[in-house]
């Protein structure tokens, strides 16, 4: 779980991750048990190195600055494609965590978000 004070100073270490490997971070945000990224990415990009790369970055940051956190990111991760005419819902749906998930955690987002996209997932995974 991320702590209050922990969640700006690691948005903003993603951020600069982001930019680091070439891609254009536009929102960053979440809460104690996920972070939101919306990144534009260079049609070079390959998504699984990315997000590899970015964990692990951000990972050693979190040991060698904030060990007391204990920081560790689960095994997946979930992206989405937003058109142009999506990214200012997107960047305010990423601003506004804390009052969205007092409605709906993050395995019901989760879930509802695969089953809007129409992705076949296994429930058993979503933890």
């Amino acid at each position: 779980m991320m702590s209050a004070a922990l969640r700006p100073r690691l948005h903003d270490y993603l951020a600069g991750t982001v930019f680091g490997l070439e891609g254009h971070c536009r929102a960053v945000g979440g809460t104690a048990d996920h972070v939101h990224l919306l990144v534009g990415l260079m049609a070079t990009h390959k998504l699984a190195d990315f997000m590899r790369e970015l964990k692990k970055a951000s990972s050693f940051w979190a040991r060698e600055n904030t060990p007391e956190h204990g920081l560790t990111w689960q095994e997946g991760y979930a992206a989405f494609t937003v058109s142009a005419s999506g990214v200012g819902e997107v960047k305010e749906y990423i601003a506004n965590q804390e009052q969205h998930h007092r409605a709906r955690d993050f395995r019901e987002e989760l879930k509802m978000l695969l089953e809007k996209s129409g992705v076949s997932f296994d429930p058993r995974f979503l933890d």
